[in-house]
């Protein structure tokens, strides 16, 4: 079983209120052979909603108190951040998932690349919160092809 990006299976759950479907990630969900999350919504975001980046460091970074999540309006939404990132591991675990397939570049969901945290449109090296959390859990995390 694998968790993936609800935005990747279809759901318009972004922060701008629009999916990234990715037609073979919704047929995985179809046939049964994923599970759907969104750690945003999860921890109580509302969709639409500013986007956010990471500022400070990366997803490990956040749940180590080291850096924080803000949006663009300078709100610190870490607490939801990371409340959403553990309810998607409640899921992941209650279905014992070992592999999650995440939204790249997401403050969430990135796995390898991340928004800078400047909201200027530039990426550095790093992972999102849940990456990071499921990553210290064991489960094997990728991201879609962009």
């Amino acid at each position: 079983m694998k968790v993936v990006s609800a935005c990747l299976a279809g759901c318009k759950c972004r922060y701008d209120h629009r999916a990234a479907t990715r037609q073979d990630i919704e047929a995985w969900v179809q046939s049964g052979d994923a599970i759907p999350v969104c750690p945003e919504q999860m921890g109580g975001l509302p969709t639409p909603r500013n986007p956010a980046e990471i500022v400070g460091g990366d997803g490990f970074d956040v749940l180590d108190g080291r850096a924080k999540v803000m949006d663009s309006q300078g709100n610190d939404v870490t607490d939801e951040f990371i409340r959403g990132a553990r309810e998607a591991l409640r899921i992941a675990q209650m279905v014992q998932a070992k592999e999650a397939v995440l939204k790249a570049k997401s403050p969430s969901c990135g796995s390898t690349r991340i928004y800078d945290g400047s909201f200027s449109g530039k990426t550095k090296d790093g992972v999102g919160v849940t990456a990071a959390l499921f990553i210290r859990n064991g489960i094997s995390v990728s991201q879609e092809e962009e």
